[in-house]
């Protein structure tokens, strides 16, 4: 057996490079040579250097002698704990491996005859034409016959590519316009996938026959002399595979290696990153598990590797939609190393992710101090602070990431969307342009272009952009919005200085809008009732049966924990609670998933940890959640009631305590109707009632229309109805098609849609003294009333 490469001589090198002054030790000015040099693509600034070699000498105090600084056993013991990588610093700096004179070894020349040279002289040759994993003490290749499959492997892939770039069957596609997903594909800590990705035609003749091949390939792997030699030949063939992006190939090989060494970390990391490349983020997710568990039980020996599994696992995470639970890998990978930028880049992501924006900012910020050519985190933290609402701000730190990356897809978009919600359409539609010249299929940057040239005044350019969207797609929103064009035509509307071509309006004061028969929606009750409708879509509870919170309440075994009041609860982590939302919303894609977890955690999860605690009472959960789920409303009702019983504090009884019935009443109404919050329902007395209710009782509290949340029934008239259409009736001032209810004003006769009415905006040219709607849930209900009044006139008719 033998080794590849000299790790110690690599640093020994690398330390007398700079180690100018021959003292045996690198002090600041030399350290700030060598982190300049190692990173030739990063502009550091005065700060950054000084910040980094604070951590450098804090961090490695005992290998600092006085004035002359770190020693080489410090610089050795860097490296070990994985805070830089060797073989890509001494690649960087141009360095080569010579043997000391002074030792007895000469340096070997290109003509020396001896056997000894030959094979050194091969092995020069062998690091030239390998990936520098392949001499790496830690990852690289061990024994001898290894070498020997690589290089028939090389022979093998060259054949290949040459009759598929012949046959123009193989293909790079540029990805520099996309983010990067930030990941550690390798243990090293700086080994990348190319940028370009490489597609191979798998499917004709001169593939099949690579793949027999390499079988045998990996038949002579497994044939050999150990099991760790076999181990080398399949962890080798897998790394050369997976460096020209063969993915599938390459598991084959991690697999295998898996089974020979179940408890190697190298194996189970490398399979992992193959299933993530390939979609298969929950299987990814188990292999970066058992790397995780194999790492922890290995102590100090993967212990600097843990930063980079703890990183995958989280995005492995995040492909399945669990942001939460990524955020605690993300967590720990900063903790662990404090310089490792993607690890913090990746955490702001993911905060903001769920609709934690300060703390996106925070971690943001850090990354980009890190790195500050970090385009992908730049643009995230401009939309990290759109959403706190410092929009100047947000535009200069987009404007950064196009300036890093001007074709930056994500950047230029988000960046769009601001200037639109900022009234600066020329600028929006300029945006989405460019969008277009680098995804020239982007349909929803192609309706935002129409929809942003609309707000302009640009009415033929935007029904252009509006052509070319529907040959994109055929979704539906496309041909609202070419109606509401055609419709602002027709009338001729003078827009209220207002926004996306919406029609000249008038706000009406609550007073004087009122209703006509007892089923009319009070405007103010339908406002609340569309905020929730919207919130129940955007999570898509209303997709999932109450009774499956009453299963979930059967089935999982929460143990009971101690608030800071003293009151017992089954409270549970954040990232705890999002499996659990997993299971309740198993039928959303991953995408989806995350958009309802943010908004479940930005509406409720804010209100029931107010402390910040980030754990949840689960009980409290439960009966919040189950008035939005599906199911009957008398259900939906009794499942909130068994979610307060399931409580420790009411467990195993009939009766709840009236102060918990109380104050679940009160937090519906802070999370879902916010004009009157909290402070409102503090006014409710009983709340240091000691007394019970009943089932019965509770309904009489929670239907109050007052002080209970009586608006559920305006929410069901919603759900069944906000999706019927009016034939040819449009809103009198938004211009839109009319769906859900149309409220018609008795006396002048124009119609409102849901959410105009909710606004209480009419048209300028109908001012009145007050005004008088009824409500329609479908036409049919309209021509019935029509009727009527026909039958009425012409009785009163002679």
């Amino acid at each position: 057996m033998a080794t590849r490469g000299s790790r110690s001589e690599k640093v020994k090198r690398i330390f007398q490079q700079f180690d100018t002054n021959r003292d045996g030790g690198l002090n600041r000015d030399e350290m700030a040579a060598l982190v300049v040099a190692v990173n030739p693509r990063v502009k550091f600034s005065d700060e950054q250097i000084n910040a980094i070699l604070d951590e450098v000498f804090r961090t490695y105090g005992e290998f600092i002698d006085g004035e002359k600084g770190l020693t080489y056993d410090g610089l050795l013991r860097t490296y070990d704990d994985g805070a830089g990588d060797v073989d890509r610093d001494f690649d960087a700096l141009g360095l080569e491996l010579n043997f000391d004179e002074n030792k007895g070894a000469s340096i070997v020349s290109e003509a020396s005859s001896s056997s000894i040279a030959d094979e050194r002289v091969i092995e020069s040759q062998k690091k030239q034409r390998t990936a520098a994993w392949a001499v790496s003490p830690h990852h690289g290749i061990v024994f001898d016959d290894t070498w020997k499959l690589v290089d028939d492997l090389e022979i093998l892939l060259k054949r290949l590519k040459a009759k598929q770039a012949k046959d123009a069957k193989f293909r790079n596609d540029n990805f520099d316009a996309y983010s990067d997903a930030g990941w550690s594909r390798e243990l090293g800590a700086s080994a990348e996938l190319s940028e370009k990705r490489v597609y191979w035609e798998e499917s004709g003749p001169d593939y099949a026959l690579f793949v027999k091949e390499l079988g045998a390939l990996r038949s002579r792997a497994d044939g050999a002399r150990s099991r760790e030699e076999a181990f080398d030949g399949h962890m080798a063939i897998g790394r050369v595979l997976y460096e020209h992006q063969l993915f599938k190939e390459a598991l084959i090989c991690f697999k295998r290696s898996c089974e020979l060494q179940p408890m190697d970390v190298r194996p189970h990391f490398r399979a992992g990153n193959c299933l993530y490349v390939l979609g298969k983020s929950k299987e990814a997710k188990e292999e970066f598990l058992l790397a995780l568990e194999s790492a922890e039980a290995g102590g100090n020996q993967w212990g600097y590797l843990l930063p980079q599994i703890y990183v995958n696992l989280g995005i492995a995470l995040e492909g399945e939609g669990m942001v939460l639970s990524a955020c605690e890998y993300y967590r720990e990978a900063a903790i662990l190393c404090p310089t490792h930028y993607r690890a913090l880049k990746l955490l702001g992501s993911a905060l903001f992710g769920v609709g934690e924006y300060r703390a996106a900012v925070k971690a943001l910020e850090e990354a980009i101090f890190m790195k500050p050519d970090y385009a992908d985190a730049h643009c995230d933290l401009a939309s990290a602070l759109h959403g706190m609402g410092e929009d100047e701000r947000a535009i200069e730190v987009f404007q950064k990431a196009i300036d890093l990356k001007p074709g930056h897809v994500d950047a230029l978009y988000n960046l769009g969307g601001l200037y639109m919600d900022l009234g600066r359409f020329q600028r929006a539609s300029e945006m989405y342009t460019r969008v277009l010249a680098v995804w020239p299929n982007h349909w929803r940057a192609q309706l935002n272009k129409a929809v942003s040239l609309l707000g302009a005044g640009e009415t033929e350019e935007a029904k252009k952009a509006l052509k070319e969207a529907l040959k994109m797609t055929n979704r539906v929103e496309l041909h609202d919005a070419i109606y509401h064009l055609k419709q602002l035509q027709k009338k001729k509307v003078k827009t209220n200085g207002g926004s996306n071509g919406e029609a000249a309006f008038v706000i009406v004061d609550p007073p004087k809008f009122k209703t006509l028969g007892e089923k009319t929606t009070l405007r103010q009750d339908l406002g609340n009732a569309l905020q929730i409708r919207a919130f129940q879509r955007l999570t898509r509870l209303n997709r999932c049966e109450v009774d499956l919170l009453k299963k979930e309440m059967s089935e999982t075994d929460v143990p009971i924990s101690y608030s800071g009041s003293g009151g017992p609860q089954k409270s549970i982590r954040k990232p705890n609670l999002e499996e659990v939302l997993r299971k309740l919303l198993n039928f959303l894609k991953p995408e989806t998933f995350q958009g309802a977890v943010k908004a479940i955690n930005e509406k409720i999860l804010s209100v029931l940890d107010e402390t910040g605690s980030g754990r949840v009472d689960l009980g409290m959960f439960y009966a919040v959640l189950a008035p939005l789920c599906s199911g009957p409303p008398d259900n939906r009702k009794r499942i909130a009631f068994d979610a307060l019983l399931w409580r420790p504090v009411n467990e195993g009884g009939s009766h709840i305590r009236k102060v918990d019935a109380v104050q679940y009443i009160k937090l519906l109404r802070a999370i879902f109707i916010p004009s009157h919050g909290v402070s409102e329902m503090l006014e409710v007395h009983g709340e240091t009632d000691t007394s019970m209710v009943s089932f019965n009782e509770f309904l009489v509290m929670f239907n109050d229309p007052d002080w209970g949340f009586g608006i559920l029934s305006t929410l069901l008239k919603l759900e069944t109805g906000d999706r019927n259409r009016h034939e040819h009736h449009v809103c009198s001032v938004c211009r839109y098609p009319i769906i859900g209810s149309r409220f018609k004003e008795v006396k002048s006769h124009f119609s409102l849609c849901n959410q105009c009415y909710s606004e209480g905006k009419v048209p300028p040219n109908f001012k009145q003294d007050e005004y008088k709607f009824k409500e329609y849930g479908k036409e049919a209900e309209a021509m019935k009333d029509k009727c009527l009044c026909f039958n009425l006139q012409s009785r009163k008719d002679p």
